[in-house]
């Protein structure tokens, strides 16, 4: 009697709710019923709630590890974004959770009014492993950005001796570095800058892998700085000719211009190399590095340089209040030693080379190009087809991943990611891409 009584009030108290819902019995067997969320009602609420400044792939996800992301009904997901390249050690790793917690028991912020513990031991592994004199921290990638422009215009006036307010940086056509008005001042995608300016002053463009029409830039004595992706992530994977790296380091030493990488997406590993700069053997005046920096648990970035540029920037002219903080300087040690006491450089350059030859079979009237470099990869899908409806069948099927400038996939799962693994992501795609209709 008394099972047939809780029986029934279950199926009574789950009619009453909307909703998932679980059964929760406590010691006394005693029925309390819990409530979860669905992925209809997450959509819903952040649609309301939230600012629409984002356009996500529907697809809402509770909890991850390793190369894998759950949804809150509990399907799983292969992860092809990594959060834009932040988490190429994988999902919540257990040795940069541990660094995180130990530290987050002890200290946490200080500012930078004081010294840590933290930030010194942090700076001295950072700046030998890269081979700097110097490393300035701050927070989000497009931070880094700000401070190495800030810093090349303190060099311009202090060092190559260009009148004050006149410095000119140089970037490259479909750069992305941020949002911010500086990031979107040198932007030439209309969705980052249309409607927000004025726009910064001094900021002057280039084509992409054009030698000739970066040398005839620099050849104007007001530029100090040419900032420049390795390989254009937001473009859609857009990886320059061999040698272009090697001559760009070489037109900027020749016109005593500071040569500014932009590492935060391409660096750490992501893309077969510690940097991506590695693959010519080439060294950035600045170099600018965020994202896995911090394996995805928290905001962290900032730039190398030697003294001639970084003490050009004196105490009061530059800084953040989190920048540094002994939170993030523990997380961002243990992630670059997991990167590299776990060689995920070397299984990113494998794994992709694999990756590129299996999906290189794909027809070409759907997919028109692949291209990439390591776990860093695009596919570039013929015009006539809807990428996002092919990223919603990648979904359905287990695969996450999204489109950029409406018709390029990038494919960038995180570094831990196995052989077996790749072949059974490759057969994902291929059957989504063969089974589908425009």
């Amino acid at each position: 009697m008394i099972h047939h009584t809780m029986e029934l009030l279950t199926k009574m108290a789950l009619r009453t709710i909307s909703g998932r819902s679980a059964l929760i019995f406590n010691s006394k067997n005693q029925m309390n019923i819990t409530r979860t969320i669905t992925s209809q009602e997450i959509f819903a609420r952040e649609d309301k709630y939230g600012a629409h400044n984002y356009h996500p792939l529907p697809a809402a996800l509770s909890h991850a590890e390793g190369v894998f992301m759950w949804d809150v009904e509990g399907k799983r997901y292969y992860d092809f974004l990594s959060a834009y390249s932040a988490v190429n050690q994988g999902h919540c790793h257990p040795r940069i959770y541990n660094a995180m917690i130990k530290q987050a028991k002890k200290l946490t912020l200080t500012s930078r009014a004081f010294y840590s513990d933290a930030l010194g031991e942090f700076e001295e592994y950072i700046t030998k492993l890269f081979g700097y004199d110097k490393w300035l921290p701050m927070n989000t990638g497009v931070e880094g950005g700000e401070t190495a422009c800030k810093l090349s215009r303190k060099w311009a006036y202090n060092v190559k001796k260009i009148p004050n307010n006149e410095a000119k940086i140089v970037f490259a056509d479909g750069n992305f570095w941020g949002r911010t008005l500086s990031a979107i001042s040198s932007s030439t995608d209309p969705t980052s800058y249309a409607g927000f300016g004025p726009f910064m002053p001094g900021f002057e463009l280039v084509p992409y892998d054009d030698l000739i029409s970066l040398e005839k830039k620099l050849q104007d004595p007001k530029v100090c700085a040419f900032m420049v992706e390795p390989i254009q992530g937001e473009a859609g994977v857009v990886v320059p000719k061999d040698g272009y790296l090697k001559s760009v380091r070489e037109l900027c030493t020749k016109y005593n211009v500071l040569w500014i990488a932009d590492e935060v997406q391409t660096g750490l590993a992501r893309t077969g190399k510690r940097l991506a700069v590695d693959y010519e053997n080439v060294k950035p005046d600045i170099l600018i590095l965020g994202k896995a920096l911090s394996g995805g648990f928290y905001p962290v970035s900032g730039v190398l340089a030697n003294d001639s540029v970084m003490l050009c920037i004196r105490p009061g002219e530059h800084g953040s209040t989190y920048g540094g903080n002994p939170l993030g300087c523990r997380v961002a040690l243990e992630a670059l030693k997991v990167l590299e006491e776990e060689n995920m450089a070397e299984n990113a350059r494998k794994l992709g080379e694999i990756f590129r030859n299996e999906l290189s079979n794909l027809p070409r009237e759907i997919v028109t190009l692949v291209r990439g470099k390591g776990l860093l990869n695009a596919i570039v899908i013929n015009k006539k087809f809807d990428a996002m409806k092919i990223c919603l069948k990648l979904r359905d099927h287990g695969l996450l991943a999204k489109p950029t400038h409406s018709h390029i996939i990038r494919l960038a799962p995180p570094l831990v990611i196995t052989e077996s693994q790749i072949h059974q992501c490759v057969d994902i795609i291929s059957n989504v891409i063969l089974n589908h209709k425009e």
